[in-house]
């Protein structure tokens, strides 16, 4: 009903006794005290200030109502306060959800920075993809998802989200040492139509993408294997059961018998930490965020 700054301004006058000297505490002009005053006295519906000799005072009515703002203004700096509290408390728990791309080459370096940063601060980890953690983090069963976004099948981030860019990564062909195609250095995705392809687990929004990418260029999506982890996807490859797409990030050494491509168009994907809007500024959450923030730049530099 009444106006914070309203309000303000007449716990002013009832403290310094004057509008001018209100309008001191306040660093504003003393006709920009005496507005806010005048749009009370009309919301309230009474009179707030009375004239006494050169000066004002206040009106029973105002006495009541300095008394309210009071208590009132009290009671938001207090909600000030909590909120810097939580704003810089580093301890509890947070939950954290990562393609597992992520769980294998940041999440440790994170959780090892965490751990030495901030002690007190439990994290729960587990592995899921983006069509998993990202629901759950609206719901507020995750605190913190990790996933991942491609180029041509970009992820839909609902407006109560909001998402950190944490690197920039390619995937790329992986074929048999023995293919046709095994010594160029770049192909054309359309060109490797003569062996089943390795992708993740059947459902998932990996394995969806990898259909979509077949089918965009004009490749027979014949999926054969469907593993839900890289290294044993090369492990595949190196067995000539088929070709692969592995992104960098995936990949921490690559087996003899394996060759690997650039494709031409390159496939990107953008990796994300996504956490509640309302979230984003809780210590714990945001030291999570720069951790990962971290351990994403080292990687980076490494590659």
């Amino acid at each position: 009903m009444f106006g914070l700054e309203r309000m303000r301004a007449l716990h002013a006058v009832a403290t310094h006794g004057t509008v001018a000297a209100a309008a001191v505490a306040l660093h504003v002009t003393p006709s920009g005290v005496s507005q806010q005053l005048a749009k009370l006295e009309r919301e309230a519906g009474q009179r707030l200030l009375e004239p006494h000799g050169r000066s004002v005072r206040l009106t029973t009515a105002g006495h009541v109502l300095a008394r309210h703002a009071e208590r009132i203004l009290a009671q938001v700096e207090q909600a000030r306060t909590d909120l810097d509290l939580l704003r810089d408390d580093v301890t509890g728990t947070v939950r954290v959800g990562a393609i597992p791309t992520t769980v294998h080459a940041l999440l440790p370096p994170a959780l090892a920075l965490l751990r030495d940063r901030h002690p007190g601060l439990e994290v729960t980890l587990e592995e899921g993809e983006a069509e998993e953690t990202l629901p759950r983090v609206v719901d507020g069963a995750l605190d913190v998802a990790v996933l991942e976004s491609w180029e041509h099948r970009p992820v839909a981030v609902p407006a109560t989200v909001s998402r950190t860019t944490l690197l920039h990564d390619v995937a790329d062909l992986v074929l048999p040492a023995s293919h046709r195609l095994a010594h160029r250095k770049t192909v054309d995705l359309a060109e490797v139509d003569d062996v089943p392809w390795i992708g993740w687990s059947a459902g998932s929004g990996c394995y969806d993408w990898l259909a979509h990418v077949l089918r965009r260029h004009g490749v027979n999506a014949r999926i054969s294997c469907t593993i839900g982890n890289y290294p044993t996807q090369l492990a595949l490859v190196a067995g000539n059961v088929g070709a692969a797409v592995v992104p960098r990030l995936g990949r921490d050494t690559v087996p003899d018998g394996v060759r690997v491509l650039a494709t031409r168009p390159a496939l990107n994907r953008t990796i994300y930490a996504v956490t509640r809007s309302e979230d984003e500024e809780r210590g714990a959450i945001r030291a999570c965020v720069d951790a990962l923030t971290v351990a994403s730049e080292r990687f980076q530099n490494l590659t």
